[in-house]
């Protein structure tokens, strides 16, 4: 797999480099896959359910809104990532459990963690677009990260 700065020289026309500073939190520092998209607010009930379905290598982007106050993963749902086949998930919010998540094979990059779980109220949107960090993540694309960072290739530009 080529490097994200390999990637980011090869397309620099149409790359998308997110510009939020994640940190890594998986023991697999660099992942790429088909987007899969949660947007929720302190609620991973709709993250639950797509980590709970095949993930057949495609990364989960959740946009939580940057919320700190409460963990949108844990052990519990990464763990179901990792049996379901899930490259890896980028949330723009927070994690709990880092202890776990480091052994885990599933690429994981969050804003910071907080150990407080959240409510269950089932809102949110999946499958859609969300932006944060300059980034439109479309389902479909392909997100690419390593310990650099991420960015997005339109799925008719991604040779990788």
């Amino acid at each position: 797999m080529p490097t994200l700065a390999d990637l980011c020289d090869a397309h620099e026309d149409v790359i998308e480099v997110c510009h939020v500073p994640f940190r890594d939190f998986g023991g697999r520092a660099a992942f790429s896959g088909p987007i899969r998209t949660v947007r929720c607010f302190e609620d991973n009930a709709l993250v639950k359910q797509a980590l709970s379905e095949p993930g057949d290598g495609a990364v989960l982007v959740v946009d939580g809104g940057g919320s700190l106050r409460r963990s949108l993963l844990g052990d519990n749902l990464a763990a179901d990532a990792v049996r379901n086949g899930w490259a890896g998930v980028v949330v723009f919010g927070a994690v709990r459990d880092t202890a776990e998540l480091a052994g885990m094979d599933l690429g994981i990059k969050a804003l910071g963690t907080c150990p407080m779980r959240t409510v269950k109220r089932g809102e949110g949107l999946r499958d859609a677009p969300v932006a944060f960090g300059g980034v439109v993540f479309v389902p479909g694309d392909i997100l690419h990260a390593d310990e650099d960072g991420l960015a997005v290739l339109p799925v008719e530009d991604d040779e990788a």
